[in-house]
Parts: C-alpha cells; sequence; structure tokens
C-alpha cells in the first residue's frame, strides 16, 4: 500500500467516526450533497439499489435489466455480498431489519 492509499483510507476512517456519532439522517444527507458531486452520488444510490435487490434475490440479468447496468458491476457486487464477514450484507441485514420503506 503507498502513502496516497494510506491516507486515503485514513480519511475514510476519520469520515466513518464522524458518521457513526450523527445521529441526525438529514445532517448526514447534506454532508453527503456537499462533498460528493452528482455523478457520485448517482453512483452510489445505483450502487445501493444493486445490493438491496441481490440481497432480495432477484438475477443479475434482471438487475441488469433493470437498473441499466452492465453485468461486470453487478457481479462485483454479488461477489461481495457473498463474502464472509460482507460488509454489505452486514449492513444491508441492519437496513431490513431497522428500516421501512416509510423511512426512506
Amino acid at each position: 500500500m503507498d502513502s496516497n492509499e494510506r491516507e486515503q483510507l485514513q480519511a475514510l476512517d476519520q469520515i466513518a467516526s464522524v458518521l457513526a456519532r450523527i445521529e441526525d439522517r438529514k445532517l448526514i444527507r447534506e454532508l453527503l450533497i456537499c462533498i460528493l458531486t452528482k455523478y457520485e452520488i448517482k453512483e452510489i444510490a445505483g450502487r445501493w439499489e444493486l445490493v438491496k435487490l441481490l440481497y432480495e434475490g432477484m438475477s443479475q440479468r434482471r438487475i441488469a435489466e433493470q437498473l441499466g447496468m452492465s453485468l461486470c458491476k453487478i457481479t462485483r457486487g454479488s461477489k461481495e455480498l457473498k463474502k464472509r464477514d460482507s460488509a454489505f450484507k452486514t449492513v444491508l441485514d441492519s437496513y431490513v431489519e431497522h428500516d421501512t420503506p416509510e423511512d426512506d
């Protein structure tokens, strides 16, 4: 790992630490809007939809049709969900357990 990667991971750790302490969903959303470009928000939102659909058991081909994404991107998400101790799966388990559609 080079110094740039270390600095990026350190910055991610700092951001994660700050977000973990904030309980105000609107403030977190505003922060994300401030630090991300419209394109980055679109990409993150798309990946979130992708992993939710994978988690629900939808086929990769169906997801590709529904979201207009490449199978390569979908396969990456699928592999991440299948990993042991997957952060995606842990977060989605929590989302399903605690959030309801009207919370969105």
